[in-house]
């Protein structure tokens, strides 16, 4: 099949049949379209040409790249690629699989970065101050994404009606999966602030729209503002680490388990396929108990 089509019928089944997110959608899209220039490049057009050799001097080619690629952009590249041509195999258009050798490359494993709660505390504080509309917003949003530990993507896509269920929370994740999280009387008295004082007004300016969170224009808040809006408030509180969206996610989940939770609930509570996934935030806890013990025990040094 000629390189384009073949490229747009999996993107296509991605989407509609396997209902992937839009943000997976568009990585896709990016990794494919690198992969078929470079095909071209190679004097390539069809995918019947594509040859397991061919396949690892791409990726080769692609890893000495200047600057280099990070083994987790080419292990998502090589994911893509690998995709498509198992998506063409399985649907017999073509006859095998070039890419059934292809193995990713090997990651670095690292932990998490996640705040204490005196600096989350800290962060939350510094949202904005409590007499301004944005400023209520942006506590509604942060104590939001801490109480949930819900991706910004899933906060900034979320509608009013989502929060009708009393203290728990209806999430879309990813692979329009959904989940139900509790929220904590923090974030709910947030958020009930945020409707009662600053959505009406800047829902008045813009056009009517079912999403929870706002900009200033009365638009949905996008995943950028939300970012900047973290970005703004750690700033305020003068926190010297990164912070991210993401890191408040570490924090709820590290605080979680330190907390005593287990970690399959807190599987549940991020949405993670496998407990794999969450079971890296154990060896967070691991370490702040080494910490605890070296400073405390008569005998630990």
């Amino acid at each position: 099949m000629q390189i384009e089509r073949a490229v747009q019928s999996y993107l296509r089944h991605v989407s509609i049949e396997r209902g992937l997110s839009e943000n997976t959608v568009a990585a896709y899209r990016r990794d494919l379209a690198g992969y078929a220039m470079w095909l071209g490049e190679q004097g390539v057009d069809d995918t019947a040409e594509v040859t397991p050799v061919m396949l690892a001097s791409f990726v080769a080619d692609r890893a000495a790249g200047q600057p280099p690629m990070a083994a987790s952009s080419l292990a998502r590249l090589q994911s893509s690629v690998r995709g498509l041509h198992r998506f063409l195999a399985r649907e017999g258009i073509e006859p095998a699989d070039p890419t059934s050798h292809l193995r990713p490359p090997k990651q670095p494993r690292r932990l998490p970065k996640a705040l204490t709660i005196d600096q989350v505390s800290t962060l939350l504080e510094a949202a904005g101050p409590a007499d301004d509309l944005l400023g209520v917003r942006d506590r509604a949003l942060l104590e939001m994404l801490y109480a949930t530990g819900a991706r910004v993507s899933e906060i900034v896509q979320l509608d009013v009606d989502d929060l009708a269920h009393g203290d728990v929370l209806r999430v879309r994740g990813k692979g329009s999966k959904e989940r139900i999280v509790p929220v904590g009387s923090y974030a709910r008295a947030a958020v009930d602030a945020y409707l009662t004082r600053s959505r009406p007004e800047l829902s008045r300016r813009g056009h009517a729209t079912p999403r929870l969170f706002l900009g200033a224009r009365g638009a949905p808040l996008s995943r950028q503002s939300a970012w900047l809006i973290i970005q703004s408030a750690a700033e305020r509180a003068h926190l010297t680490a990164h912070v991210s969206p993401h890191t408040l996610r570490h924090s709820f989940a590290t605080h979680l388990l330190q907390g005593g939770a287990d970690v399959r609930v807190v599987q549940e509570l991020l949405g993670h396929a496998s407990v794999a996934t969450t079971q890296i935030y154990t060896h967070v806890s691991v370490d702040a108990l080494r910490d605890v013990y070296a400073t405390s025990h008569p005998r630990a040094r």
